[in-house]
């Protein structure tokens, strides 16, 4: 039986450019198995990981320490002070700054935000968001005006954005972000496809995007990454992560 190869380690190349894994999540505030949890994104060997419904109440900081620490990684911005969006990052990062951003408060519907920063490994210089975008859509759609916004003010030529688009890639916030940005899945389809499993039909509502300029070299769900299990899965969240691998050129 044929396996699905897998994505390239990170590493740094003699040019400045930089291949870098970067994981999107919604970890559900960590209410389900935190050890399958950890264990899922340990074995992806991240970069960056992009974090949607981080803990935001009680001990939410502790939460997400905790989380860090079990992964190898370390608490970069966002959660409550993003309104559920976060960024972990290997050591292997450069720090330039962060920004937690709060949007537009409709009545009656979630606070919604971006985690924000900016890094480098080695001579590649890269903005990154996380985002969760709204269940209505009407606010989803002005939302994604909004990442597209940020990312363009953040002063970087490359930027990488990920998260829970709460929308199919026919959706039109979707398709409006990829009007400009790379969709990774679709550009170097890579592991699994759907994020969302949990009933019929199963849909990719989760994603990871890309500025132009940067080479994708496969992205997915990480259904065969050795040392995630189907059963780790399924108990870690009620979404499946997506994975990617990207080459970012030296600034």
């Amino acid at each position: 039986m044929a396996t699905t190869p897998l994505l390239p380690d990170s590493r740094t190349e003699s040019d400045g450019s930089a291949v870098i894994r970067v994981l999107s999540y919604n970890i559900r505030s960590m209410r389900d198995d935190t050890g399958a949890l950890a264990r899922v994104i340990g074995a992806c060997a991240p970069d960056l990981v992009l974090l949607q419904e981080a803990p935001r109440f009680f001990r939410w900081r502790k939460k997400l320490a905790r989380l860090a620490s079990e992964t190898g990684l370390v608490v970069l911005t966002g959660g409550a002070t993003a309104a559920g969006p976060a960024i972990l990052c290997s050591l292997r990062a450069t720090v330039e700054r962060t920004e937690d951003v709060l949007l537009p408060l409709t009545p009656g519907q979630h606070r919604r935000g971006f985690a924000t920063a900016v890094v480098r490994f080695g001579g590649a210089r890269l903005g990154v968001l996380s985002c969760h975008l709204s269940l209505r859509q009407d606010e989803r759609y002005e939302q994604g005006g909004m990442l597209l916004d940020r990312l363009a003010a953040m002063g970087t030529e490359h930027a990488v954005a990920g998260g829970d688009l709460n929308e199919r890639p026919d959706g039109r916030t979707f398709r409006r972000l990829t009007e400009s940005l790379t969709d990774c899945w679709a550009a170097a389809p890579w592991g699994g496809e759907h994020t969302w499993v949990r009933d019929a039909p199963h849909r990719r509502i989760d994603a990871l995007l890309a500025t132009k300029g940067m080479r994708v070299l496969g992205c997915g769900v990480p259904l065969e990454q050795p040392g995630v299990s189907g059963s780790d899965l399924a108990a870690a969240t009620d979404h499946l992560p997506v994975l990617a691998a990207i080459r970012v050129p030296a600034a």
